[in-house]
Formats: structure tokens, sequence, C-alpha cells
């Protein structure tokens, strides 16, 4: 098959590179030239503007599929995309959008006979040589004509892929995903640091890392990467404790309070996050105060 893939990320990019080691062919594109060189020489044909990736399509219908920053950037890239298809043509949004985005986009793209599919997609950099989690939605015999698509990013023809529901559902069972990995990362951060503390053991954090590897019920891929980044630099020093949110471990803790599901870890795993970006730390500030205010407390000044 051939598709056109928009934006060239590392993500994107791996993506690209897998189809075309598959036999697909893969019309890329994104925003700086330099990224699209870089897929060039990694065997995309490269394109330097929308209409150019979408006019080198040869095949009916045409599939372009969107690997771009979910929200504004996603939106404005699918609304250019309609606009140069035809009725039958197909997009596939790839990325992390908000799934009540995803079925605005279905219905948008369905007023003008476009078929649309959302495939949420776990891997990161390491799909390229590992293959893809791929949770895709829409209707099913548009998935089915991806299937070759699908097949090739997943890790196995018939093993990590597969429609879980109608427009909307891929991009929902992805961001559930991300909420789950939220509090699975958490706890293994929580249990080296308990580790990691327990000076008078002298305790290898990357040799338990490895013990767990085997037999262990924690053993899993998270594990793996944790087992990784030890054995680089078991003190960590040289990464700074701040962590980020892609905006899905939020969504998933709205839909939660939504629904009425009690989600304690994933929401806490979450507000740990926002924990280590407030470098001033303004409540512990005011929890120190109030401690000295009752009771006499002793408290350290800022120096």
């Amino acid at each position: 098959m051939e598709l056109a893939l928009i934006g060239l990320g590392k993500m994107g990019l791996n993506m690209a590179t897998r189809l075309v080691r598959g036999g697909h062919r893969v019309v890329g594109y994104a925003r700086t030239k330099e990224s699209v060189d870089s897929a060039v020489k990694n065997g995309v044909d490269g394109a330097y503007s929308l209409e150019e990736a979408v006019g080198r399509l040869t095949s009916s219908p045409k599939v372009v599929w969107v690997m771009v920053p979910a929200g504004a950037t996603t939106i404005e890239t699918i609304e250019k995309v309609a606009a140069l298809l035809k009725p039958g043509d197909i997009i596939i949004d790839g990325g992390n959008s908000n799934y009540k985005d995803t079925i605005q986009h279905a219905e948008m793209l369905a007023a003008k006979g476009i078929d649309f599919v959302d495939s949420g997609t776990s891997g990161g950099i390491w799909g390229l040589t590992e293959g893809y989690s791929l949770m895709v939605g829409g209707k099913p015999e548009v998935v089915e004509k991806m299937r070759p698509i699908f097949e090739t990013l997943a890790p196995a023809k018939d093993k990590g892929w597969g429609r879980v529901g109608p427009h909307g559902a891929g991009h929902y069972v992805k961001m559930v995903h991300n909420g789950i990995e939220y509090g699975m990362m958490q706890a293994f951060a929580e249990g080296f640091g308990i580790l990691k503390n327990k000076k008078e053991f002298g305790l290898d954090l990357a040799q338990i890392s490895h013990i767990w590897q085997h037999g262990s019920v924690v053993r899993s891929w998270l594990l793996d990467l944790a087992a990784r980044a030890l054995d680089e630099d078991t003190e960590l020093k040289d990464i700074k404790p701040r962590v980020a949110d892609s905006g899905e471990g939020r969504w998933t803790v709205f839909e939660s309070i939504d629904l009425d599901v009690p989600a304690p870890v994933i929401t806490l795993a979450l507000q740990m996050r926002f924990a280590s970006r407030d470098e001033e730390n303004y409540p512990a500030r005011m929890l120190a105060a109030l401690r000295n205010q009752f009771g006499g407390h002793a408290i350290k000044k800022a120096e």
C-alpha cells in the first residue's frame, strides 16, 4: 500500500521507516526541511508541502496518516488535508487526540464523504524495532481496508493491534492506557526511591532491577526500561526531577470523575507530576509556616 504520513517527529519518522521496510510506499511531510530530508535517507519519499504530499499519492482511495501534536495542530492539519481529498479517501489520526475531538473530526469528515480512523498509538522510540500497539476506532469496513498498514506497524500481524470500537474508541482506549502507565511509572519511581534511601543495606538498584526482570510479578517493559536507566547511571544525576504530562493522564482523571469511577492511583500519579514542576513549592512553605504557628516547630529559612 501507499500512504502519506504527515508529521516526522521521532515517532512519525520511525513509523514511516517501519512501513517502508515492510514494503509500503510512504510519502512523508513535515514542517521543516531537515525532518523531510532525514526521512528521505530512510527510504521515505519526501514532500515539502501538504499539497505535494497528497498530490503524489497515486492509489485510490488516498490514505493520509496524521502524526502531529494533539489539539490545535491536529485540528488544523486534518482540516487542511480534508480540503485536498475526495469522497472515499481516508484520514487516520495516529496522535494523542482527545477522543471528544476525534468524534467531531469523524462527523466533519463524514459530511465530506471522507472516511476517518483514529489509532491510539503506543510504542514510542522503540516502535521501529519492537512494533507499535495500535488501538483502532472507526467503521469495521474502513479499518479492514487499512489492515496491511496496521499489520506492518504492529509487533506481529495478529498481535498488538485491533479495532476496539467506533470513532473515538481508539483514542479513548489509548487515553486510559496512558493513565495506567502514569500509575505504574509512579509505583516504580516510589519503590526505587525507598530502596535508595535504605543506606545501611548498600543496595545495588541496577542489580535489583535485573533480578525483578525474571520470575517477578512486577516484571514488565517499564521495569526493563528502568533497568536500562539504572545501568546507565544508578544515581540519575544528570536528570532533573521534573516530569511533564502529555494530557492524556488528565483526561483519564476527568473521565473517572464524569463516570463516578474511583481512580486514586492514576489521580495521585498525575498530581505527583504537577508537584515535580513546582520549584517554589508554596504549599510546602505554607505547611511549614502553619506547623510553626500552632506548635512552635522549627522551620528552615530559605537561603
